[in-house]
């Protein structure tokens, strides 16, 4: 028991197809996916569409999802029915749908029980001049309603600007979608329900994908919070310590530019870690971008050392 909770769980993630996908997570991050269309990485996930693979160590070959289940004291004994967030890794092409995520009731009610989606970005990377859509001009529901009825997407939607380094919040009923070109990492509650407002007309094997009109319009948040809101640059962080992106009601997420070395406890109920840049060590295993952990409940001090960038993440 104790010598688990000393292995640092490295992770096989698992890659998704996607209409709007790229090849920068095999070319940049060296995952063995065919294909130039992979737009996911869910590099730390339990979920059944993504159940990540434990790549060493006393669990090897063991999915997350198992770990969860058979050891949850590397997990502090939370009291959750399932591994309660995921981390991400995400390059698109081209603009993803327009759409929205419901909260924990909503989905409960409407989706067979599962959690509802909150998630955050943080941007990798993005062209000179990219944008996202976060938010929208509806003043009423009334409004929003007419809007989407008669298609008039641009009036409705708010495309924002975005560069590296900048930090987006997408609460459950924010209108959103990553524009093309950008690549990120999103943390976020363990649940795969999004609502497809508009897809520019794409056809996905001949036939336009199913849209969720109704159900978007029941859980889109009037009026939408301000742009600033909901989108703040935060590539200046102090190096060499854990700082905090955002902390909420699910999950808290931190940024990590480690220069020369670094050391820290790891006193959370389990620590997900994800490589984004560079290269290093980790109580002198060797890590580098691409690679996903979780340092379990109780590991104890870690000790950084390297030129990297992690995005890390607790409840």
């Amino acid at each position: 028991m104790n010598q688990l909770k000393k292995e640092i769980l490295f992770l096989d993630p698992v890659c998704t197809h996607n209409i709007w996908g790229g090849s920068r997570l095999r070319e940049e991050f060296g995952y063995p996916e065919a294909g130039d269309d992979i737009g996911e990485c869910w590099g730390i996930s339990a979920h059944p569409k993504g159940d990540g693979t434990v790549r060493c160590g006393v669990l090897a070959g063991k999915k997350l999802s198992e770990v969860w289940e058979g050891h949850r004291e590397l997990f502090g004994n939370l009291p959750c029915e399932q591994l309660p967030i995921m981390a991400k890794l995400i390059d698109a092409r081209q603009d993803l749908s327009i759409q929205v995520h419901p909260g924990d009731a909503y989905a409960a009610a409407h989706e067979n029980g599962s959690l509802g989606k909150t998630e955050s970005w943080y941007v990798i990377d993005a062209p000179e001049g990219a944008t996202l859509v976060v938010g929208h001009n509806a003043g009423t529901r009334e409004e929003l309603a007419a809007m989407i009825h008669e298609g008039r997407w641009e009036e409705l939607i708010r495309r924002v600007p975005v560069k590296r380094g900048d930090f987006i919040q997408i609460d459950p009923g924010t209108v959103h979608a990553i524009g093309a070109g950008i690549l990120l990492m999103e943390m976020q509650q363990s649940s795969d329900i999004t609502y497809r407002v508009y897809d520019y007309d794409r056809l996905s094997d001949g036939k336009p994908r199913e849209l969720h009109i109704d159900k978007s319009i029941d859980v889109i948040t009037v009026p939408a919070k301000p742009e600033e809101e909901s989108v703040r640059s935060v590539k200046d962080q102090p190096a060499n310590q854990l700082n905090v992106l955002y902390r909420g009601a699910y999950y808290t997420m931190f940024q990590l530019k480690v220069q020369g070395e670094t050391e820290f406890e790891q006193e959370y109920p389990f620590l997900f870690f994800s490589v984004i840049a560079g290269e290093g060590t980790i109580n002198g295993q060797p890590v580098k971008k691409g690679d996903h952990m979780i340092l379990p409940c109780g590991y104890g001090g870690v000790a950084v050392r390297g030129e990297l960038e992690a995005v890390a993440a607790t409840v």
